[in-house]
């Protein structure tokens, strides 16, 4: 095995070993949603904790995840969230992420949901 060979194959795994921080996320109990009624005019922010469901204002809503980015990048937060209706109807279920609002909240005709934050 010539040496260009050998040092391929200790010097590439070293590589994506330390170039993988760039993807890691810390997983977060918590999500911190903002809840707009437009019929009452009026937004809420509410806590969800991961894998409960919380009823909120003819909502019911499940958090499945919620993480956040490497401290040594930019800050951003990540969160898996099912929407339902009283009746049952699902009208959301998708990722959020806070620092792009507007590419996923929810936007329904009598509800705004989004992300704020992962605690």
């Amino acid at each position: 095995m010539n040496i260009t060979k050998l040092c391929c194959l200790f010097i590439t795994p070293l590589f994506l070993l330390f170039n993988s921080s760039a993807f890691a996320y810390i997983e977060q109990d918590t999500a911190i949603l903002r809840v707009m009624n437009k019929a009452a005019g009026k937004t809420q922010k509410i806590s969800v904790q991961v894998n409960k469901t919380l009823q909120q204002d003819g909502l019911i809503i499940t958090v499945r995840n919620c993480k956040k980015s490497d401290p040594f990048d930019a800050e951003n937060f990540f969160a898996f969230v099912e929407i339902y209706t009283k009746t049952e109807e699902r009208i959301f279920s998708g990722w959020m992420n806070r620092n792009e609002p507007g590419q996923t909240p929810l936007q329904h005709d009598a509800y705004d949901v989004w992300l704020e934050n992962c605690k």
